[in-house]
């Protein structure tokens, strides 16, 4: 048996989560998921800035905290932490480890080989979105263009004798499925069992997601939320699955906080898709089997598909946004009647937009067209979101936020944070590649700076 434990959905997820994950009863393997589409380009312009960077900085952190009970656990861990830069990332957790766990052997493993943004030119990409522009288009503003690899090379560098994995661009759930091979005999043809390690995956990659938090059930009923546990997915070999928690943690696992988690970014469900095999969800049968324990089973697996997808960003313009909170009588009107100050004043000045949003918080905001209006708040904050393709232009009109104080409806309030000032804008660029096109590059490094690929 193997028992797979989550410690981070994103980065920037819980910093508790991690040591409570560790300490909370028997793993074998600790997952951490760093990267969403836009991290990427992120961390690429944290790389151009300085070539030692473009990595999860948090994981270094978390891994000096953790590094000798991880060791004295024989807890292994794999995280996509490397970004852009994953033997940069390998390189600062083996200084943590010279520090905090001298003399003690560690081998990190580095999986790259994702990133063509060097040679784009040099392949022909399929766009995803017909909607998009031509890649010829925005190529010169392209900040990022990773391929996802799947879970063959983070199993290939645990069957190296890695303690700790840390990834580039691959998909979430090679997280956990690339644990599942490395300690189980598993033939590449068995697309069931390569399907259940999948889902496994999925239901893990958020985090507490799955196990209580952001739970549109019985949210008010979860269990201590204050130290909420991580999900736990628990082979008892490649084809028995289930899912559970530490039982001293708070947070609950049921079918339903499975379930929810399951539908989660999946797109057609009868085929989804990763490099590794192709899941039917809705084949997908959940049964709880006990407290905090749900069995996944009946899942059914597909032969991959023939192309990888590639994530791409490129700078696309700027945006601004900037609040203010006005308060009763006639909170609404009064922000509205804000927001089309600022409008009109950035056309008296002549300033470019490409959009202009007024949005009153607390007052049909986020469902607007969808549920009716409520009764006249007491209260709203007012929004303002502006795009152009001139920052300057931007960083003018957020110089007329803060004097409506003094020169708009009364009773504004919550200005203390000053002027706002535009940031650049990144686009999501999807599209594929020839599987054959792009192979990743496994290395191992140790605690002596040796290294093999």
């Amino acid at each position: 048996m193997i028992r797979i434990g989550s410690a981070q959905g994103f980065w920037g997820d819980w910093p508790q989560a991690p040591g409570l994950q560790l300490r909370g009863g028997p793993l074998d393997f600790l997952i951490f998921d760093y990267l969403a589409e836009v991290t990427m380009s992120i961390l690429e312009k944290q790389r151009r800035r300085d070539p030692a960077l473009g990595y999860a900085t948090d994981f270094v952190a978390t891994m000096r905290e953790l590094l000798p009970e991880l060791l004295d656990r024989k807890v292994r861990v794999v995280s996509s932490a490397g970004g852009v830069n994953p033997r940069a990332c390998a390189e600062a957790v083996l200084a943590a480890a010279r520090e905090v766990a001298p003399g003690r052997p560690l081998k990190v493993a580095v999986v790259r080989g994702d990133s063509i943004l060097d040679r784009i030119g040099d392949f022909k990409l399929k766009a995803l979105d017909p909607s998009a522009p031509r890649l010829d288009e925005v190529r010169d503003r392209l900040l990022s263009a990773n391929v996802y690899f799947g879970a063959e090379p983070v199993a290939e560098a645990l069957r190296m004798g890695a303690d700790i994995v840390i990834t580039g661009r691959v998909t979430d759930t090679a997280l956990v499925l690339g644990p599942l091979l490395a300690s189980f005999d598993v033939s590449r043809d068995d697309h069931d069992a390569l399907a259940l390690g999948v889902v496994a995956g999925h239901i893990l990659e958020c985090g507490a997601q799955s196990s209580g938090g952001n739970f549109l059930g019985r949210f008010l009923e979860v269990e201590e939320m204050v130290k909420i546990g991580f999900p736990i997915a628990e082979f008892a070999d490649p084809h028995t699955l289930a899912i559970t928690k530490h039982p001293g943690l708070g947070g609950c696992v049921t079918r339903q906080t499975v379930s929810e988690q399951l539908l989660y970014e999946i797109g057609d469900p009868k085929e989804y898709l990763t490099p590794d095999v192709s899941v039917d969800f809705t084949s997908i049968r959940l049964e709880e089997t006990g407290p905090d324990r749900v069995r996944v089973h009946g899942v059914q697996g597909g032969p991959p598909p023939p192309m990888l997808k590639v994530s791409c960003a490129y700078a696309d313009g700027y945006a601004l946004s900037g609040t203010l909170v006005y308060t009763w009588p006639e909170a609404v009107k009064k922000a509205r009647t804000a927001g089309e100050l600022i409008r009109r004043r950035g056309e008296t000045l002549g300033l470019r937009f490409d959009d202009f949003r007024v949005e009153t918080i607390g007052f049909y905001a986020c469902h607007e067209g969808m549920v009716g209006p409520p009764a006249e708040s007491s209260e709203v904050m007012l929004r303002v979101a502006v795009r152009s393709q001139s920052r300057e232009d931007l960083d003018r009109l957020g110089r007329e936020l803060v004097p409506l104080v003094l020169t708009g409806p009364p009773g504004a309030t919550g200005f203390a944070g000053g002027r706002p000032r535009a940031h650049e804008v990144l686009a999501y660029w999807p599209g594929l590649i020839a599987r054959d096109a792009v192979a990743p590059v496994v290395e191992l490094l140790t605690s002596d700076t040796k290294s093999e690929a």
